[in-house]
């Protein structure tokens, strides 16, 4: 299938719509965040999504929306997964729509799981059917119609879909030692923790909870500080008039000229272009 790849950085003018198969084992490169709302579907199969400091197993008719500026990694560790990606700004939703979801004018704030009951799957799959298929005919009427069957798929989940407020405890992963430790990460990465440190937490042995980690997210335990850490320097750097030396050993870095090299090879451009831009 031909389309516009799912991953650009700038806000689509258009609403992008991707669907794919991802089999057992596909690794994403490194934990992402969006300058605009995706929202995921599983078709068939299930995956795994790592979000902040949390992680969620999402079955056959699960959406999960997921906000502007939200991290979040996922994993097929079950089998093939045939899920469907859509990219939308704001203003794709419209504030008549908006009103009337789950909590109204707050719904498009926050991280949402929704599911879809098994009676309703059939007509959720054909709408979307057709939102994949006016992405490939992409002429100068596929923007209105894809804004208008976007907004009524929104509509029919909330008038179908069962809305997860307080997310129950088994759609989260059995990994609970794994979401301790990167609730660690993410509460002491401004300290100089160890690998020690961050098992103690998740209670396993340094050697075992490198070796977990890695399986169920994805990623390494130090990658995984490195990248809080740099999440934490971006937001600095555009938010402060601090020095970058005074950025990087706030956020845990002991040698500001690794952090220079480790936040250019992650944002592709050094921390002074970084924040220039």
């Amino acid at each position: 299938m031909s389309e516009q790849p799912l991953w650009a950085e700038k806000p689509p003018e258009k609403i992008i719509v991707g669907s794919e198969v991802r089999e057992a084992g596909y690794v994403m490169p490194q934990p992402h965040c969006h300058s605009y709302f995706e929202l995921f579907y599983a078709e068939n199969g299930s995956c795994r999504f790592f979000i902040e400091n949390k992680m969620y197993d999402i079955r056959q008719g699960d959406f999960i929306l997921i906000p502007p500026g939200v991290f979040h990694y996922t994993r097929y560790v079950d089998g093939p997964c045939k899920r469907v990606i859509v990219h939308f700004r704001r203003e794709h939703i419209g504030e008549d729509v908006a009103e009337v979801l789950p909590g109204k004018g707050t719904f498009l704030t926050a991280m949402r799981i929704f599911q879809t009951p098994e009676a309703y799957r059939g007509q959720i799959n054909t709408h979307i059917a057709r939102m994949v298929n006016e992405r490939k005919i992409a002429d100068e009427r596929s923007l209105p119609m894809l804004v208008a069957l976007l907004r009524e798929l929104f509509l029919i989940c909330s008038r179908e879909c069962v809305f997860l407020r307080d997310i129950p405890e088994y759609i989260h992963t059995t990994d609970s030692p794994i979401v301790q430790a990167a609730g660690y990460i993410s509460s002491h990465f401004s300290e100089h923790i160890s690998a020690a440190d961050i098992a103690a937490a998740a209670g396993y042995s340094p050697n075992y909870l490198s070796l977990k980690f890695k399986k169920s997210v994805g990623i390494g335990i130090h990658e995984y500080l490195t990248f809080v850490r740099l999440r934490a320097a971006a937001l600095e750097l555009v938010t402060t008039a601090d020095s970058i030396t005074e950025i990087a050993f706030r956020c845990g870095f002991s040698d500001s000229n690794y952090f220079k090299d480790a936040f250019k090879k992650k944002y592709g451009v050094s921390p002074r272009e970084y924040r220039k831009s």
